[in-house]
């Protein structure tokens, strides 16, 4: 069967909530972890990195993004490998899956040097340290948890791959991290006038 034409971003949509409502949670009952970003986005192609500018304060500072890094088709057994099937023979006759590499991607301002060009200080820059180290956990934690949630139809829950989770700066006054996930979903991208036999 072949996907929707929008099973790709619901997934994307599906994750940012997910890995928002993770923040907030940590927020809760971390104390002086920040929440969710005010600036929460599915984000086309290369995440721009935007909201770190001065003033950079509070809990809405920073940005949280999900995108997608590509789309293939996957093997059944060997998840999340590229499938190399030769495809077209007989139609639309879709791959195991449709694996889809994406993307979370969360920055939060970091202490830079102050107006007499002095660093910040080594309190300052553990406080950030442990902001990032409890962001790492929190949005690993929320795509184990969420994602095989996110295909109520498949008894088992979605498959998927979790990738390394990195640390991404300090540029501009941000600092962050990136994690990738590869989610399996269903058949083939098809054109609309194809057939599935």
């Amino acid at each position: 069967m072949a996907l929707s034409a929008l099973e790709i971003h619901d997934l994307t949509e599906d994750v940012l909530a997910c890995v928002c409502a993770a923040l907030a949670s940590a927020a809760e009952t971390v104390e002086g972890q920040p929440g969710c970003p005010c600036r929460a986005c599915v984000v086309p192609g290369t995440v721009a990195w935007d909201s770190c500018e001065d003033p950079c304060a509070g809990d809405g500072a920073g940005q949280l993004s999900v995108s997608v890094i590509r789309a293939y088709a996957a093997t059944l057994d060997g998840f999340p490998a590229e499938a190399r099937t030769v495809f077209g023979v007989r139609g639309c006759v879709p791959p195991p899956f449709t694996a889809v590499e994406i993307a979370v991607t969360l920055l939060r301002c970091t202490p830079g040097f102050d107006e007499r060009g002095c660093p910040p200080s080594c309190d300052d820059l553990a406080l950030a340290a442990r902001r990032l180290h409890v962001d790492m956990v929190t949005v690993t934690n929320a795509l184990l948890c969420c994602l095989p949630g996110t295909a109520p139809s498949l008894r088992r829950g979605r498959r998927f791959s979790l990738g390394a989770s990195r640390t991404v700066g300090p540029d501009g006054g941000c600092v962050g991290l990136e994690q990738r996930a590869t989610v399996a979903l269903g058949g083939c991208i098809c054109r609309p006038d194809e057939g599935t036999s």
